[in-house]
């Protein structure tokens, strides 16, 4: 079976995809993230050990599925923020038996649109 993947983006390989999403502490973390939180806010509200917590954001990032900005502020002691930036995933098994992932992004991450109230300021 071969694996075929359709985004708008260049996605992340299905099993980095299927084991974020397979790890409870990452499902947690991708629950908190509707607005972009530091690592220290992430692990206060998905009660996931701060050590773990940039454990799972380096895999959610390898899997595409959270975003990092670093420094928005343009101040060097500003904190990393995260945000999720997907709004669906699918996995379908297609016609020739291939399973394909699709990664639904919108076009404007609510990152986006916190770094441009950010930089009004």
């Amino acid at each position: 079976m071969s694996l075929e993947f359709s985004s708008s983006d260049d996605p992340a390989g299905l099993e980095s995809i299927v084991a974020a999403l397979d790890d409870d502490a990452c499902r947690r973390i991708i629950a908190v993230l509707e607005e972009p939180l530091t690592a220290d806010e992430i692990a206060d509200e998905a009660d996931v050990p701060l050590s773990s917590t940039y454990k799972k954001l380096d895999r959610l990032a390898d899997a595409d599925l959270v975003t990092e900005a670093n420094g928005i502020r343009q101040d060097p002691n500003a904190k990393s923020r995260y945000v999720a930036n997907f709004d669906r995933i699918a996995i379908n098994l297609g016609d020739d038996r291939t399973l394909r992932v699709d990664i639904g992004r919108e076009k404007r991450t609510s990152l986006d649109l916190f770094s441009d109230i950010e930089q009004e300021f």
